[in-house]
């Protein structure tokens, strides 16, 4: 078994006994990827140079001066900026870019003494479903690779699935955690808006996106969230909230947690496999001293419709600035400006990138705005005070994270109404803004299935309660794809 079966904290006690070393760890990181990833494709770039350099100064540093996820590897999705180290978006508009500062969460990881192995493939500017929409390479699932990893934080949740590294950052604008979390069988959260920073987050769609963890379990999950959480004061939407020890919050007790089970999370369109995996989650609950009750959150039929024209609408105006002038792709064909500019965005972008532009464009349109895109902001609100209702009487929302498993590379990729279906169940928390994580809960013909757990704004903390409690309670997260056993 890889090396990153194990728990951060008995990667740690490893480390302190003398069992291992950070520079072994770090080489077991890249041995790994080199094994499996020509079939996971999950890496776009590879830090080993550095990486083994930082390990072998971090070996020196004494036991006492180290915290709980010291020397720990970790890998970075691909719209996260990396000093000197190559960013792209998984675009052709950004191929070889090479960011001259770090994203705030880098050096929040660097402060926690993490060793960044590499960038992580994704939809490209994390415009997508099933991580086919990257320019360089489609990510398979570790658990069969004929079906899709989720997206767009595919590759995250892929490289943690198949053990290539035990920690790796995402993003979620609309589920793009915690789908690829559920399809690959990994813990995935996104935190509430506002709690982790997004400044060197390449922005996709501002009120929406949010960096968030994925992990093995929830207890490396909570650990990894309490380095990266904080005020930043390069964010404006960076929150001045506290940040607790989410770690104090695995107690594995929920006796009297109220739990809402809203009637549209298990109704029309969520598979059989789906619901009766949650069904019996939510019985696990009960039988650990949670209540449960079925509750309503009427507006959630419309948040597909108000997610793909504000965050579309969002995209237009933040890709503007890649227009062949200042970075990124340039064509060599342009006669003139305005050819400069309408080649470099023609050639640079991919076809879902280009769809929602223009989407966003046509919603932001003079003729337009207050039909599509007021409105849109509209139901969002409506949205939001459908779960400030719940959360008045429950303390957790409990539901499905994806309709179904992971369906097959090539199968929705002609369908974008299908493709953005498979976000229905996680688009409402992103309107919201509140937090949720995504745990493994169930099979479907060998295809994981997840289970997801929402709390109010801030709050991880009884999300981690609750997930926790029925992870130790469940077995599902000690599974692992068959390209685990004998590596």
């Amino acid at each position: 078994m890889t090396l990153f079966e194990r728990s951060a904290q008995e990667l740690q006690a490893a480390i302190h006994s003398g069992e291992l070393t950070i520079v072994e760890l770090t080489k077991e990181a890249f041995a790994r990827i080199e094994k499996v990833d020509a079939d996971v494709k999950a890496f776009l770039t590879l830090n080993k140079e550095a990486a083994l350099k930082q390990a072998e100064e971090m070996d020196q540093v004494p036991m006492n001066e180290r915290g709980p996820l010291f020397g720990l590897p970790i890998g970075i999705k691909d719209n996260i900026v990396t000093e000197g180290l190559e960013t792209t978006c998984a675009s052709k508009m950004l191929e070889g870019f090479l960011p001259i500062y770090d994203a705030t969460v880098m050096d929040k990881l660097k402060e926690a003494g993490m060793i960044t192995i590499g960038k992580i493939n994704m939809d490209e500017f994390a415009m997508g479903s099933s991580n086919e929409n990257s320019a360089f390479k489609t990510v398979t699932n570790p658990w069969h690779a004929a079906h899709v990893p989720g997206g767009s934080s595919g590759g995250s949740a892929a490289a943690v699935a198949a053990g290539e590294v035990p920690f790796t950052l995402g993003s979620d604008t609309g589920g793009s955690i915690r789908q690829p979390a559920a399809y690959c069988g990994v813990v995935g959260m996104k935190p509430t808006y506002g709690r982790v920073s997004r400044s060197g987050l390449v922005a996709f769609a501002s009120s929406l996106d949010q960096i968030g963890t994925i992990t093995n379990n929830v207890a490396d999950n909570a650990a990894l969230l309490q380095a990266i959480a904080g005020l930043d004061a390069k964010d404006s939407t960076s929150a001045d909230v506290a940040v607790p020890d989410y770690t104090k919050a695995l107690t594995g007790d929920v006796k009297g947690l109220r739990v809402a089970v809203p009637k549209e999370f298990l109704g029309e369109g969520v598979g059989s496999a789906a619901r009766k995996s949650v069904e019996e989650a939510i019985e696990v609950l009960k039988s650990l001293g949670a209540t449960v009750e079925e509750v309503s959150l009427p507006h959630s039929k419309y948040a597909l419709a108000a997610y793909y024209i504000l965050s579309s609408s969002e995209a237009s105006s933040n890709l503007s600035r890649f227009d062949g002038i200042r970075y990124g792709y340039r064509t060599e064909n342009a006669k003139n400006l305005l050819e400069l500019y309408t080649k470099s965005r023609a050639e640079g972008f991919g076809d879902e990138v280009k769809l929602r532009i223009m989407l966003g464009t046509y919603s932001l349109s003079a003729g337009s705005y207050d039909a599509y895109y007021k409105k849109a902001q509209q139901v969002r609100t409506l949205i939001k005070q459908d779960y400030d209702k719940v959360f008045e009487n429950f303390d957790v929302i409990v539901g499905p994270t994806t309709p179904t498993p992971a369906f097959k590379i090539g199968e929705n990729v002609d369908d974008p109404l299908t493709m953005y279906a498979n976000d229905i169940l996680t688009i409402p928390i992103n309107l919201a803004g509140v937090p949720a994580i995504s745990i493994p809960c169930g099979f479907e013909n060998g295809l994981p299935l997840g289970l997801q757990i929402i709390a109010k704004h801030f709050d991880e903390e009884t999300i981690y309660r609750t997930a926790y409690a029925f992870e130790q309670a469940t077995a599902f997260h000690k599974q692992k794809p068959q390209m685990w056993e004998g590596n």
